[in-house]
């Protein structure tokens, strides 16, 4: 059928996004929601005349996301979050309000406590845990002088949340939000076509590529906080989410699997060995298994992809579990508390009448960057983004709205700013999003939108030189103390890697299927990988990442499957392979193995998935040998 056209060709043209003055169409609509959304937050918190009306206005600029689950998620995360910032500003304003100096030691240990849970979890759990600092911060340290305030304080700021919270939902319902569900779907299926070739090169028998393979493992674990978002997208929310989550783990099975696959020997240098005659006929039972496992997680994944697009379980479910090293989170969490203290005690030793200003801001900061990759980097963001919007905030206050307070003008004042921040934050990557994200947040803090609207000259001044004063002392102290460098972070994560392979000489039974330990440990992986940002690791660094992983991975199947063989008549061939494998001896491994091979076949009892799993633990522990290589392994 020449010159016929493929299905889907004709149409395109036509699902090609359509761009408006350099922004795609969709970035619009997505602008205005949440311009719409803000000013229903507004309209709302003064018809009710709540006392902070602003922070529905920031709700609704925090929960400024393309999509209706990755909103959702957030503003569920937010409100919990400030139930639980409010309930720790009541406990620490009632119990240490009058203790003096030892207040502010208190609040920069719950900054500091934040900080560490931050670092423990990942997504919109991590900005929970440092939402529950800044609400601290903006309930009880601007409270610091008044504790009797704290609690209506409090209550007020959680009902200018919760309207901010379903004005975004209302928005979103009405104008009909893109799902994501689609979004992510694509992106799992492009990492299957990239792990399927992978698997049909070590099929084929060509060499590996540990740098593709490094790389594919990040991709796959960076989607992990994303997958959450799913649940409150729809009814099927919670089975888009496991199918999901399965796919991820099935995508790292089948790459392990096919990384194991490339590792084996060829069988024309199993059949020279003279040393092991028998080496040949394992490799050859291992490269069968195998081939007809990766044929098979193969599928299991693709079911997990079409299980996602329908809103269905998996046939099987799997857990995605979480990686975070408690070394880095820790030490983030002290630097975090430190920075806070030192800033804290510069402005008591100042003696400024606006400190708990100031110590606010300095919190919302620290909070904040602990969510980032770099935290310095969002920092010196953050310093870039406050004079804008100050500057941002004084054009609207006096050369637009100049001493007006009707609604309607407001709404026409903030529609420039809330439009050019939104299409901002569509914007693929890049310095500009996050830029747009803050410059948001800050003008609206700045600004404080009320009614009647203040137009006091002298507070604007001050406000707006404490709010930069703020930023460029938590600049300062993250300068004179320094938050963890990429290569301290990726030392720490390497030493828990091998800390864990010396607790897997036991061969006890782990909480997790090796499948998800094995998605676990790729999660780790993908923090060494961008431990630098941008900026790739050193090969020796990617090499020792791997071999850790590989080590990993393969006496976790070995273990398994020698489990399932203790209580047969194999049992002390079982012992000798686990006595092998405690003395990460490859010849000790290989000589279990076939010894295992022999005694099965007396037996008459199928032994292949443990022969599949015994055979490249040998490689792993020859002295000369690593899957992290980029080509094949030799003869075991």
């Amino acid at each position: 059928m020449e010159g016929a056209q493929l299905p889907g060709d004709a149409t395109s043209a036509d699902i090609r996004p359509r761009f408006f003055a350099g922004f795609p169409v969709s970035s619009w609509a997505f602008a205005l929601r949440v311009l719409l959304a803000m000013l229903l937050a507004l309209y709302v918190s003064f018809w009710l005349e709540l006392e902070s009306p602003t922070s529905a206005a920031i709700t609704v600029a925090i929960l400024a996301l393309p999509t209706r689950a990755q909103g959702m998620e957030k503003a569920g995360y937010r409100l919990l979050a400030t139930v639980i910032g409010v309930i720790a500003s009541i406990a620490i304003a009632g119990t240490f309000s009058q203790t003096g100096a030892l207040l502010p030691a208190v609040l920069g240990i719950w900054v500091g406590l934040c900080v560490y849970v931050a670092g423990m979890l990942d997504g919109n759990r991590a900005y929970a845990a440092a939402l529950s600092c800044i609400t601290v911060a903006l309930i009880a340290i601007q409270q610091i002088d008044s504790p009797l305030q704290v609690f209506p304080t409090g209550v007020a700021r959680g009902a200018a949340i919760a309207i901010g919270v379903l004005a975004v939902a209302l928005v979103n319902e009405v104008l009909a939000a893109p799902d994501y569900h689609p979004v992510l779907a694509i992106r799992l299926e492009t990492l299957h076509r990239r792990v399927t070739e992978f698997a049909e090169r070590a099929v084929r028998g060509e060499a590996s590529s540990a740098t593709a393979a490094a790389d594919m493992l990040r991709d796959v674990a960076t989607l992990h906080p994303e997958i959450a978002s799913l649940v409150t997208e729809s009814i099927s929310g919670p089975a888009r989410t496991a199918a999901a989550r399965s796919a991820m783990v099935g995508l790292v099975s089948e790459l392990v699997l096919a990384r194991t696959l490339a590792a084996l020997p060829a069988a024309s240098a199993t059949s020279r060995d003279d040393r092991n005659p028998g080496a040949s006929g394992l490799v050859t039972i291992c490269r069968t298994h195998l081939r007809d496992e990766i044929i098979r997680r193969n599928a299991g994944v693709r079911d997990s992809l079409e299980a996602l697009r329908a809103g269905d379980y998996p046939l099987r479910q799997w857990r995605a579990p979480l990686y975070r090293s408690p070394r880095i989170a820790a030490e983030a969490g002290v630097r975090a508390a430190i920075h806070f203290i030192l800033i804290a005690i510069i402005f008591i030793m100042a003696g400024w009448p606006t400190t708990a200003l100031c110590l606010s801001l300095v919190a919302v900061i620290i909070g904040l960057s602990a969510t980032a990759p770099d935290p310095r980097a969002f920092t010196t963001l953050a310093v870039f983004a406050m004079p804008i919007a100050c500057l941002l905030a004084g054009i609207l206050k006096y050369l637009v709205f100049n001493g007006v307070s009707e609604f309607q003008l407001l709404a026409i004042g903030l529609a420039p700013l809330v439009i050019g921040a939104a299409l901002l934050i569509t914007l693929p990557s890049g310095i500009l999003p996050p830029l747009g994200r803050l410059s948001l947040v800050f003008t609206l803090v700045i600004l404080a939108p009320s009614n009647p609207q203040s137009y006091d000259p002298d507070v604007f001044l001050v406000t707006c030189l404490f709010a930069q004063l703020s930023s460029v002392l938590v600049f300062a102290a993250q300068l004179l103390l320094p938050s963890l460098s990429g290569e301290r972070r990726i030392r720490l994560l390497l030493d828990d890697a091998h800390r864990e392979l010396s607790r897997l000489d036991s061969g006890r039974a782990r909480h997790l299927a090796s499948e998800e330990a094995a998605f676990r440990d790729a999660a780790r992986i993908e923090q060494i990988l961008t431990a630098n940002g941008a900026t790739a690791p050193l090969p020796r660094v990617v090499a020792e990442a791997l071999r850790c992983f590989d080590e990993a991975v393969v006496l976790r199947r070995c273990h398994a499957e020698l489990d399932r063989l203790a209580e047969t008549s194999l049992g002390e061939a079982v012992r000798a392979a686990r006595a092998a494998l405690t003395l990460r001896d490859g010849g000790a491994i290989l000589t279990a193995a076939e010894a295992l091979r022999r005694t099965a076949a007396q037996e008459n009892l199928s032994i292949e998935p443990v022969l599949a799993a015994l055979v490249p633990a040998s490689i792993v522990f020859e002295p000369s040998q690593s899957f992290a290589g980029s080509g094949q392994g030799t003869h075991p």
